[in-house]
């Protein structure tokens, strides 16, 4: 009984309940596990923290090197770039320099080719209309066709950066192809005799008597290639063929076929090819031995090439040289036949009588040959030798026209007319002038001139503007002068 009562004492209850050494070990060993898994846990995030740090750290002192380094670099760079756009502002200014120094050049050359071109042209003109031999006739048409070469070379080739550049224009007009050729047969005659060579003109029957097209540029492309033919043979033959290998009439086109060939020195095969370019000849050798620009093919390629063509080449060492290409001209119809006529018809040379005008020209050839053309239609004629004279000369006089030359002693002809420009603002200025016109055409109009006929003119064009003048037909009210 005593022990049911110690059983169920609460006290009793209570040490029954105290736990035993192998619970409280257990107890131990969880909690100690709980704990290494949260060390453990603690540790590789600790672990990746720190990886992840360093890898940050290590990216950021690689990409911090990475853009000092690109830094240097762009510095170095844009030092270059500075020093290359010095160098090319330079360059583009010395460039601006030499072109402008080529353009006036050019220009002066030209006025003083053609001021003497002139005097040819202009006393062949006149002797032509002096009824001269069928012999002297002859020879003077050869001189004036000579001329008009001449003046094509002048306006060509001074400037081939412009040819090159198809910046030249086109001039269409009706002539005869078989004359045109004979005239520059004529006019190398002497040349192929010099060489004892025989010239043959094979020309088809077939071909139109007159045809449309630019006659300057096809002349000189013959002159050239034919030339070339008669200096770079001797004791041979040289034979141009003429002939038609399309007839488009319902167009009113035609297509020739030219040939030029020679039994000369000919031109080796790995020549062919460079032969067209500037300055370009077959050897040193060929060019010691028989001279020349080597320009002469190259203007030959760039005038084909502006008239919608190309030019082909055989050629055998020894044996001598074929070239070729074709050509695209026009019909002439039976209104286009007269054009010429009907020009000159159409000017009234009765209103020339009694007008006066003032010739401002410092070369006395030029003022002679002016004066005959314009006396010749009873025309009166007054002399300035210069800017200053004339001037004066306009100031104390009355004038239906003055033809004004633009390079002159003194003052120039731009000057001079912007002054008179300041009294006189209804008198026709008409700048007959040898300068090259592009450059200079707006600076003429804004000081007071009129309208321009360049030196050596045709003198159909000649009378037509002076007969515009003495009509009335220049708009004088309209004149806008630069101050």
């Amino acid at each position: 009984m005593f022990s049911e009562l110690l059983i169920s004492s609460p006290k009793t209850n209570n040490l029954l309940s105290v736990p035993t050494v192998d619970g409280a070990a257990t107890t131990f060993s969880s909690d100690l596990e709980a704990s290494l898994d949260t060390l453990t846990q603690e540790f590789h995030y600790s672990t990746l923290i720190i990886l992840f740090s360093v890898t940050l750290i290590t990216i950021l002192i690689v990409l911090t090197f990475s853009l000092l380094k690109l830094n240097k670099i762009r510095a170095k760079s844009n030092f270059l770039l500075q020093q290359k756009n010095s160098e090319l502002i330079l360059a583009k200014e010395k460039a601006e320099k030499a072109n402008k120094i080529k353009t006036q050049f050019l220009s002066n050359i030209t006025h003083e080719l053609r001021t003497p071109l002139y005097a040819v042209t202009g006393l062949t003109h006149l002797l032509l209309e002096e009824n001269p031999t069928p012999n002297q006739k002859d020879h003077l048409n050869s001189l004036r066709f000579s001329g008009e070469y001449l003046l094509s070379l002048i306006n060509n080739i001074l400037d081939l950066n412009k040819l090159e550049a198809n910046k030249v224009e086109v001039e269409v007009s009706s002539f005869n192809l078989k004359k045109r050729i004979s005239d520059v047969l004529i006019a190398l005659n002497k040349a192929a005799n010099d060489r004892n060579n025989k010239v043959n003109l094979i020309y088809e029957s077939t071909i139109p008597k007159r045809i449309k097209g630019d006659s300057l540029k096809i002349s000189q492309i013959l002159i050239n290639l034919v030339g070339n033919a008669i200096k770079f043979t001797k004791d041979g033959t040289i034979t141009i063929r003429v002939k038609a290998v399309d007839n488009f009439e319902k167009k009113g086109k035609i297509r020739l076929n030219f040939e030029i060939e020679d039994d000369g020195l000919g031109i080796s095969e790995n020549r062919q090819e460079i032969i067209f370019d500037n300055f370009s000849q077959e050897s040193q050798q060929v060019n010691r031995v028989y001279g020349g620009s080597g320009l002469g093919l190259s203007i030959v390629k760039n005038l084909l090439v502006l008239l919608g063509s190309d030019i082909k080449l055989e050629s055998t060492v020894g044996k001598g040289s074929r070239f070729f290409f074709d050509l695209d001209f026009e019909l002439v119809s039976e209104i286009d036949l007269s054009e010429k006529k009907k020009v000159l018809s159409e000017i009234d040379f009765e209103i020339f009588k009694s007008k006066k005008i003032l010739i401002v020209e410092d070369n006395k050839i030029n003022q002679l040959i002016t004066r005959k053309i314009i006396e010749k239609q009873e025309v009166i004629c007054d002399v300035a030798d210069n800017g200053d004279m004339a001037i004066e000369k306009a100031r104390n006089n009355k004038y239906d026209l003055i033809l004004m030359d633009i390079h002159m002693p003194g003052i120039s002809g731009v000057e001079a007319s912007k002054i008179i420009r300041e009294f006189d603002k209804k008198t026709p200025i008409i700048a007959l002038t040898a300068v090259t016109l592009d450059d200079h055409i707006e600076e003429f109009y804004v000081n007071g001139i009129t309208d321009v006929i360049p030196k050596p003119y045709k003198t159909e064009e000649f009378y037509e503007k002076v007969n515009k003048a003495f009509s009335g037909k220049y708009k004088m009210d309209a004149l806008s002068i630069e101050k």
